[in-house]
């Protein structure tokens, strides 16, 4: 062979080359097969999961099986700060849970969970959907490599305890977990317990052991992980309410061609809609499960549900004064709750 044409074919060769390496990912998977989107959350037969079923569902209708949407619930892509990071970076595509474990990227990601917000969850549920709060609070880590697709509730704060409680006196002095943000540690401090920031992972055996003697979460998490048979005790003090936010990594989303992000953002938003009439019943049987498991249900009488609440009302306001940003999000919270009622 002359090396003319040796010099021609590696002339070619490289011009391929080129071409796949500057052409968009978009292009390049579409020529290989679907589009792999893992998803991924720490909870397993929840609201949670179920949104990521729902989601999945919606993108393999809308997207004609241009995506594969993968869904790995109870911490199969790894703990809950490994799954932030891996969205963020690009390993997985999305993440699923609390807001609030966010708020180590954006302090923002904290406010759903101040108190005194909410009247119930229909109300809650108005709120999240509310256009101007909703877009708002899924924007908070555009410039941290996360996009924010879905938005919805998860159930009302509970109290789980080792021992008995049934008033706000029996929390005295017990040492609570609760997600790692200001808000949620200072409404623990409020009710004269000690917050304890802790993964999830970590709860149940730090339960079992005496580590810790309760924890604030929502009534179908804990049922779902079985904790009555470590802490029968729940108190439903109905303070505040657990969200969830469903977020995908900037990067990849920004390869989909553009008809492909709108069945996306469409699934996500969709999904967070429609599982809303789920949760409510959901909660409903898991609350006959805690107590068909041996679990006991309690709640506070009238006037110190009344001022517990009015002891808690203002911390949200005084976090995220704290900052700027977080305030004016805040305030478009408010107004959002305002306009629900």
């Amino acid at each position: 062979m002359s090396l003319h044409r040796i010099g021609r074919r590696a002339i070619v060769f490289s011009a391929i080359s080129l071409l796949s390496t500057l052409a968009p990912a978009s292009w390049v998977q579409a020529q290989s097969g679907p589009i792999v989107m893992k998803v991924g959350t720490a909870t397993i037969n929840d609201v949670q999961h179920e949104w990521m079923k729902r989601f999945a569902d919606f993108v393999a209708k809308d997207g004609e099986g241009k995506i594969k949407v993968e869904i790995y619930p109870a911490s199969q892509l790894g703990a809950i700060p490994r799954m932030i990071e891996g969205t963020q970076f690009g390993s997985i595509q999305a993440f699923v849970g609390p807001p609030e474990f966010l708020s180590g990227v954006d302090s923002r990601y904290e406010i759903l969970s101040s108190p005194g917000l909410f009247t119930n969850l229909d109300h809650a549920n108005k709120t999240l959907q509310d256009p101007a709060f909703n877009q708002a609070f899924l924007n908070i880590g555009k410039s941290k490599g996360l996009k924010g697709i879905g938005l919805f509730v998860n159930g009302p704060s509970v109290i789980n305890t080792r021992q008995k409680a049934h008033k706000l006196a029996d929390l005295q002095r017990l040492k609570i977990r609760v997600l790692a943000s200001p808000v949620q540690m200072e409404q623990i401090r409020k009710m004269g317990a000690t917050p304890v920031p802790m993964a999830l992972s970590e709860v149940l055996p730090a339960l079992q052991q005496g580590t810790i003697d309760g924890v604030m979460s929502v009534l179908p998490v804990l049922a779902a992980f079985r904790y009555y048979d470590a802490a029968r005790y729940m108190l439903e003090t109905d303070h505040s309410i657990v969200s969830v936010v469903s977020v995908v990594n900037t990067e990849w989303f920004d390869k989909l061609t553009p008809p492909l992000q709108k069945v996306v953002v469409d699934a996500g938003q969709r999904a967070s809609r429609e599982v809303y009439p789920w949760a409510v019943d959901f909660i409903v049987k898991q609350r006959a499960l805690w107590t068909a498991n041996g679990g006991e249900v309690a709640r506070l009488d009238p006037a110190e549900q009344a001022a517990l609440l009015a002891s808690l009302a203002p911390i949200g306001k005084e976090v995220a004064s704290r900052k700027a940003n977080q305030k004016a999000l805040y305030d478009v919270l408010v107004d959002a709750a305002q306009r629900s009622r």
